[in-house]
């Protein structure tokens, strides 16, 4: 697909998609959507990724939903255009995944989100649905649905409480009031307040060393199981999780791993 509203860079086993708007902080169009999730899915796809890195480039994370095509739901509705054109990554995993930024937690590879800028409605939304979460401080940050006469968009009144409680959750989805990423991180929605200028270099290095200190197979399948005991009670978590401990002890990347860690170097891992 030829991509016009997000670049895609690929190395070091990470790919990094940058939302690419600058000039309207990255404003959220329908072409952005169809775009992001067709990456998404390449990247996912690919065994030579093993994380993924969402980001903005120029001086927004995202802006919401862009107001031009606002104006045009205000003039003719909310339609549907371009949705034929969606791909699901991360799909057939769950049906409890199978709506929008939903199928993040199909996917079988992290994503990490580096704030660069402001995220707000949707670009909240967005990072809201990543695994992890980097910020520069400084950032705005709001739902803004309240403010324009919408619900709380795309499950956010599901995932927001789920990470920071319920209470401090509905406080920014009732106001639709600003906060800063500094108040996020110190309430847990942002992991990692880093200096402006080193926000990349941090989130990579920090990619970087989970990718290689743990096993393809081990992240894979803790990521799949934090996402699905979300809808489960903790004896059939329990007893997955002893069924794959006996399964991935046989696994090459076990042995690997054991000797790596007797042997104090790096792992050289072989599962994909």
């Amino acid at each position: 697909m030829e991509y016009k509203t997000i670049e895609i860079r690929k190395s070091d086993g990470m790919v990094t998609i940058s939302l690419n708007r600058p000039e309207r902080l990255n404003a959220w169009t329908m072409r952005m959507h169809i775009e992001y999730r067709h990456a998404l899915k390449e990247a996912d796809e690919d065994p030579d990724v093993r994380a993924i890195i969402v980001t903005g480039n120029g001086r927004g994370f995202c802006a919401g939903a862009d107001s031009r095509a606002l104006e045009g739901v205000k003039e003719k509705g909310y339609g549907t255009t371009g949705q034929n054109e969606f791909v699901w990554p991360g799909g057939g995993v769950s049906e409890h995944f199978a709506a929008s930024f939903a199928y993040h937690f199909g996917l079988s590879k992290p994503v990490i989100a580096a704030l660069n800028g402001p995220a707000a409605g949707v670009g909240l939304v967005l990072a809201c649905y990543a695994d992890i979460r980097f910020s520069v401080p400084g950032v705005k940050l709001t739902t803004s649905h309240g403010k324009l006469n919408f619900p709380a968009e795309y499950g956010l009144s599901w995932v927001l409480p789920k990470l920071i409680g319920l209470g401090r959750a509905n406080d920014l989805l009732y106001t639709s009031r600003v906060f800063m990423s500094d108040e996020a991180f110190e309430f847990g929605l942002i992991n990692y307040l880093v200096p402006r200028g080193d926000l990349m270099e941090e989130t990579r290095n920090y990619v970087k060393k989970m990718i290689t200190q743990v096993s393809p197979g081990s992240l894979r399948e803790t990521r799949r199981q934090v996402y699905k005991d979300l809808h489960r009670d903790v004896a059939s978590s329990v007893n997955e999780s002893e069924a794959l401990i006996v399964k991935m002890s046989e696994d090459h990347d076990f042995k690997e791993g054991l000797d790596a860690y007797l042997e104090k170097r790096t792992p050289r891992w072989e599962g994909r």
